[in-house]
């Protein structure tokens, strides 16, 4: 049986049940800006903190609430990647992320929930993976 070719797939995905992120070897590079959409606004300005500590720019887009969904759209282009907590996002914001990462080659990480804590774990691994890569 003759070997396919290499996965072609844009986005990888974390295990929401574990927390991994997985990182195609061409994106193990700085994370300058990240699109965080969803989760509680109570917590963006904490959020935008915990970027700024690993050297990244948070922009937020409130999925859906206030802010139309089209919007994601226009934003995906000029971010490394995108991270939606699974717990503070619709179905339809979802579901934009997911298929504009692909169309656009950004990696796609969802969050296990909207804490504090998700978004820190998660930018840690990612760090911790392109010091290795």
């Amino acid at each position: 049986m003759a070997k396919k070719g290499k996965n072609t797939r844009q986005h990888k995905a974390a295990d929401p049940a574990v927390g991994k992120v997985a990182v195609p070897a061409a994106k193990r590079e700085a994370i300058r800006s990240f699109l965080y959409v969803g989760g509680r606004d109570c917590q963006v300005a904490h959020l935008r903190q915990i970027a700024t500590s690993h050297g990244a720019e948070l922009i937020h887009h409130d999925g859906g609430l206030r802010e139309a969904v089209s919007r994601i759209d226009t934003v995906l282009p000029s971010v490394d990647c995108v991270f939606c907590p699974i717990d503070c996002i619709s179905h339809d914001a979802c579901l934009r992320v997911k298929s504009g990462c692909k169309k656009f080659g950004k990696t796609f990480i969802p969050l296990r929930n909207g804490s504090k804590s998700s978004l820190e774990r998660a930018l840690q691994t990612l760090n911790e993976r392109n010091s290795d890569g």
